[in-house]
């Protein structure tokens, strides 16, 4: 099935990044479709607590993105959600985006905003015990483990808070992290080495997990004497960063080595007309209010385009 609609603006993810798109392509009353393959909020709904989100003192990811979703909607954006993006025709002047392989939507313009994964380990058991008693997101899987023993794997900003909120459920948490320091802020470090219920296994790695139906322990080797020990624990939580959700753009778009869409301040791609945003672009710090900014500046580069389309079309039809 074919939309016959041309809309102003599509945008492809509706995590903070494409919801902060969406507000404002569609408050410019520009035509906007969000075309999302998992449920609107992307990352930001595993975020327990936000409480650095200027103008709100702490909210849930969860409530933040369902606000920003809301808004989208309240301004006339349109939200598909739970479908799998199969073709795309970006370098056309009218971009083309077909998904489940049998509808096929159009736009002026187009907004990347694909976000992340988790990044795995990739070590033994990993993948056997992944939802039992393995987690990469606190929020979802917290309260089933009150009173157990957990780790969390991981040394920057969200492995650090995220150890934090989980002893409000765990009897006791140990940081497992390969480096014999941390990567986060120095607040995060600070709450993180002042609560009773956290322990530290510095400059260790996880060789491998241990279980029969459910999770039993973690073999963790110390990298600087090689030592190695078995913690027995029912829960892990990982949390070593995300992986672009940037494959299927590959030959498409320019990425980097790492997977990341390339884009200059306006977050413009190598392709007249594309966009990206969010945690899927190059850059050094990936928090909440930069995907909301980078979802700001390329819907307002992408209305620029847009406009100045329509511009060229009117004065072609009084030519």
């Amino acid at each position: 099935m074919k939309d016959d609609t041309i809309y102003d603006v599509i945008i492809l993810g509706a995590g903070a990044a494409g919801l902060a798109a969406g507000i404002y392509t569609s408050r410019a009353k520009l035509s906007t479709l969000i075309l999302n393959e998992g449920t609107p909020g992307g990352q930001l709904v595993l975020t327990h607590e936000i409480a650095n989100y200027p103008g709100v003192e702490s909210t849930s990811g969860y409530q933040l993105g369902n606000i920003m979703k809301k808004q989208a909607k309240s301004f006339g954006c349109k939200i598909k959600s739970n479908l799998h993006i199969t073709a795309v025709d970006l370098k056309s002047e009218t971009k083309t985006v077909e998904v489940n392989g049998k509808d096929t939507y159009a736009a002026h313009t187009v907004i990347l905003a694909p976000g992340g994964r988790p990044r795995m380990l990739n070590v033994p058991g990993e993948e056997e015990f992944k939802g039992r008693g393995i987690s990469y997101c606190a929020t979802c899987d917290g309260d089933f483990f009150q009173d157990k023993e957990i780790i969390v794997v991981g040394g920057g900003n969200s492995a650090l808070e995220e150890a934090v909120s989980l002893t409000k459920y765990a009897s006791k948490v140990t940081i497992v992290h390969q480096f014999d320091h941390f990567q986060g802020f120095e607040h995060a470090i600070r709450d993180a080495r002042e609560n009773e219920k956290i322990e530290f296994e510095m400059e260790s790695m996880i060789q491998e997990f241990i279980g029969n139906e459910n999770l039993e322990a973690a073999r963790v080797k110390n990298m600087r004497t090689g030592e190695e020990k078995i913690i027995n624990v029912e829960g892990t939580f990982i949390f070593i960063g995300y992986v672009p959700n940037t494959a299927f753009f590959k030959d498409v778009v320019e990425l980097n080595e790492y997977g990341e869409l390339l884009t200059d301040d306006r977050m413009k791609t190598n392709i007249p007309g594309v966009y990206g945003a969010g945690d899927s672009v190059k850059k050094p710090y990936r928090q909440v209010t930069t995907a909301v900014a980078d979802g700001t500046i390329a819907a307002l580069s992408a209305a620029e385009y847009v406009n100045e389309i329509k511009r060229k079309q009117k004065d072609l039809s009084e030519a």
